[in-house]
């Protein structure tokens, strides 16, 4: 890489870490090219040399959360056992991501999609995510005939909408009150979902 690219990676990275910041503490209505500029330390022109609109920037904070959220959910689940379990010990780790950063996932799940971009690929990248987490034990399950492909397209279905649903109410009206509470619903309705 020539120094101009890696000045530019920098530049870059400075703009995706300011609104990253941002995102974190403030939420996405926090956000505009001017903040995020001035935290990054540049004009907002600058911002438009490295960067098409605001929109592409939000878009890329997203992969980059998700990417964070990932590696937060492996470190987590690394011990357990593969199938149902590890699919049950994905999701209270996805769960427990964002219970620790509620800016993200109001920005993933409560932010209309025209406020972050009407792109689709932001959409799907949100709308998939629980089910990329899962999906190498989906198809260990799959394939040691522990579930059916049919009933794995069901859960799955029933995990994203379940999961985002109970999130959306803990974070949002603090139902219910208790963490703990929280948590042991978590683990009544995924038990449920996956037959456990």
């Amino acid at each position: 890489m020539q120094n101009k690219e890696i000045q530019e990676q920098r530049i870059k990275g400075y703009f995706l870490e300011a609104a990253k910041e941002m995102l974190k503490g403030e939420g996405l209505k926090s956000i505009n090219v001017r903040s995020i500029a001035e935290r990054a330390g540049y004009s907002y022109t600058t911002l438009y040399h490295y960067f098409k609109d605001l929109n592409e920037l939000i878009f890329l904070c997203v992969k980059d959360f998700q990417d964070e959220c990932e590696q937060f959910v492996k470190e987590e689940v690394k011990k357990e056992p593969r199938g149902t379990e590890k699919i049950k010990a994905i999701t209270k780790a996805y769960i427990q991501y964002f219970t620790q950063y509620p800016g993200i996932f109001e920005l993933c799940f409560i932010e209309k999609i025209s406020n972050i971009g009407s792109k689709q690929p932001t959409t799907e990248l949100i709308a998939t995510f629980p089910d990329r987490l899962c999906s190498e034990e989906w198809k260990y399950c799959i394939d040691k005939n522990i579930i059916t492909k049919e009933k794995v397209d069901i859960f799955t279905k029933q995990l994203r909408f379940t999961v985002t649903g109970m999130l959306l109410l803990y974070l949002n009206r603090m139902q219910p009150a208790d963490y703990k509470e929280f948590i042991d619903t978590v683990e009544i309705q995924i038990n449920q979902i996956l037959n456990i």
